[in-house]
């Protein structure tokens, strides 16, 4: 039984309460979802709910006498053993060995489905994330944002959303220029302009480009006059620099569905437009020979230009339209990822959202998460190899690899400084996190390759009742939690919870693995303890498959 299969039976057993009056509850009065968890103290049950707690004053009961009209009803159906109500109204429950032990054959047989729920069935989410600037390599922030992002929109489909992942190349403005300038001054061996660009990148991308132009047949941009030159190697740098970001960030399995380009919005007109459909709205006024959104109405602590004194857009007018675009490409809900530098935009954009008639926190969320430090030796690394001023994720993965990058990015809340430890990291140890979860998964595949050795098969039949140990209850109540866990992660935009999930379960596979068998020993013959275990163990093969999945991160055979 299932901690969902728990609830619905409580709802149920509510329902047929009121019914019958022995609790006097209105069918509004009945939840709709009802919570059980995991005790702290498993001697309390396998699981336990405050529901009574919760429906006692819409009853007109003490808490305590609904919790034994509930536990009554409760402790009738086989595949409950016991129920107590504990304190103040808490209603503990153990369930029956082999209502239990069904979960392991619910996994197994449910496959990749096991996990998955239809919470954000109908919804479709907008996911922007990294959309650094071409200018240069993805730096570590947007290494973070990669791993996360991409992790939040596995989570959300594995809940039933459709969703977009999207990457905003900003590729209209004046960082623009300073990219093709300083390719220039490199090509022509000079010191790269003032807000220029540096580092090996920048001289690779120019000999790139002037290498290109003579495969092309066309002429060396060096030998053009200046202009044209720093047109030249704007036009073939930027391509150069978009391929290569594209590609590392495929490499570090972080695809994408759209790449948008800042450029097309004003290019196609979609900023007039956007601010069309604001004027018509009444949020826009003309002020000073500028175009100004009514942003202070909607909680701004200033309005904001959007068409300068001097005809040209704003900053500001490109974000306008481009969450415009996303809403009319079908998006219900735009989510953006950004780094802290971005915490001063949220109240300017949340009322935007709001000038548009939309509902900020709904039709557009923001997430901020912090900066990404990596340490070696006890030391900070402080410079890339090939940027020159910052840190990579192609530094990072040269480092440690893909796995153990993504797992470490996603692993700790966004919201928090994350210190990547380089050591600790390379380690074959379980003191390194990746391998720890990653290990319980070979070890599970190992278990699987030793018993079919003994003549142990999951087709030998499925005994439930035989996972009778306590090491085989407290991990089937580990991997019961695996479908809450991936609904709240989507729900609350927050991956890290799966991958401190999944080190609870390699911690509880562990200790099984220590205390259980799934061989017989000797030449002893194979019982239906053996095969149900074999049962339990592909079971947690599955969940850690799946949830390292959820991650981006491999689930190795053999380690």
């Amino acid at each position: 039984m299932t901690p969902e299969e728990l609830a619905s039976l409580i709802r149920d057993a509510l329902a047929a309460a009121s019914a019958d009056d022995r609790l006097t509850l209105a069918p509004e009065d009945l939840p709709q979802a009802v919570k059980v968890e995991r005790p702290r103290n498993r001697d309390n049950g396998d699981w336990a709910t405050n529901i009574a707690m919760q429906l006692a004053k819409k009853a007109s009961m003490a808490p305590r006498d609904v919790a034994r009209v509930l536990a009554d009803a409760l402790a009738a159906h086989e595949g409950i053993d016991s129920v107590e109500v504990a304190g103040p109204g808490f209603i503990n429950i153990r369930l029956a060995a082999a209502s239990a032990g069904e979960l392991a054959r619910t996994i197994v047989e449910a496959g990749d489905a096991y996990g998955t729920n239809p919470q954000l069935a109908g919804s479709h989410i907008n996911l922007e994330y990294v959309s650094a600037n071409p200018t240069g390599p993805v730096h570590l922030g947007g290494a973070r944002w990669a791993a996360v992002g991409d992790s939040l929109a596995r989570l959300m489909v594995a809940s039933g959303a459709t969703v977009t992942r999207e990457y905003y190349f900003n590729d209209h403005g004046s960082q623009i220029d300073r990219f093709a300038s300083s390719l220039y001054a490199r090509a022509m061996g000079r010191e790269a302009p003032e807000d220029g660009y540096g580092g090996q990148y920048i001289a690779d991308i120019a000999d790139q480009v002037r290498r290109d132009a003579v495969a092309a047949g066309e002429p060396d941009p060096v030998d053009l006059d200046e202009a044209a030159a720093v047109e030249a190697f704007r036009a073939r740098g930027v391509e150069l620099m978009f391929a290569e970001i594209k590609a590392r960030l495929r490499d570090f399995r972080s695809e994408f569905d759209v790449f948008f380009h800042e450029d097309s919005l004003h290019s196609s007109g979609a900023v007039d437009a956007a601010i069309a459909r604001l004027r018509e709205r009444g949020e826009v006024f003309d002020s000073g020979g500028a175009v100004w959104l009514r942003t202070t109405a909607y909680g701004d602590d200033k309005d904001r230009v959007l068409i300068k004194s001097d005809g040209q857009a704003a900053y500001f007018a490109g974000d306008v339209a481009y969450y415009l675009d996303k809403r009319t490409r079908g998006a219900d809900t735009a989510i953006y990822l950004l780094g802290a530098d971005h915490h001063g935009y949220i109240g300017r954009m949340m009322a935007m959202c709001e000038a548009f008639g939309d509902t900020p926190g709904e039709n557009m969320q923001i997430l901020i998460g912090q900066m990404v430090n990596l340490v070696k030796n006890g030391q900070p690394v402080r410079m890339s190899k090939r940027a020159g001023t910052i840190v990579t994720l192609d530094d990072l993965v040269e480092a440690v690899g893909v796995d153990a990058a993504r797992y470490a990015l996603v692993r700790v809340s966004m919201d928090s400084t994350l210190d990547i430890d380089l050591d600790l990291l390379t380690r074959h140890t379980n003191e390194n996190p990746v391998y720890y979860v990653q290990y319980a998964h070979a070890r599970t595949r190992n278990v699987a390759r030793n018993a079919a050795e003994h003549g142990v098969s999951r087709e030998a039949g499925f005994d439930p009742g035989a996972l009778d140990a306590p090491a085989d209850a407290d991990l089937l109540g580990v991997l019961a939690q695996f479908p809450a866990q991936i609904a709240q992660a989507a729900d609350l935009r927050e991956p890290h919870r799966v991958a401190r999930y999944l080190e609870s379960l390699a911690a509880a596979y562990h200790a099984w693995y220590g205390q259980c068998r799934v061989t017989p020993r000797g030449d002893d013959p194979v019982d239906a303890g053996h095969v149900a275990r074999l049962w339990l163990n592909d079971a947690v093969t599955q969940v850690l498959r799946t949830g390292l999945g959820l991650l981006g991160v491999s689930a190795p055979e053999r380690m």
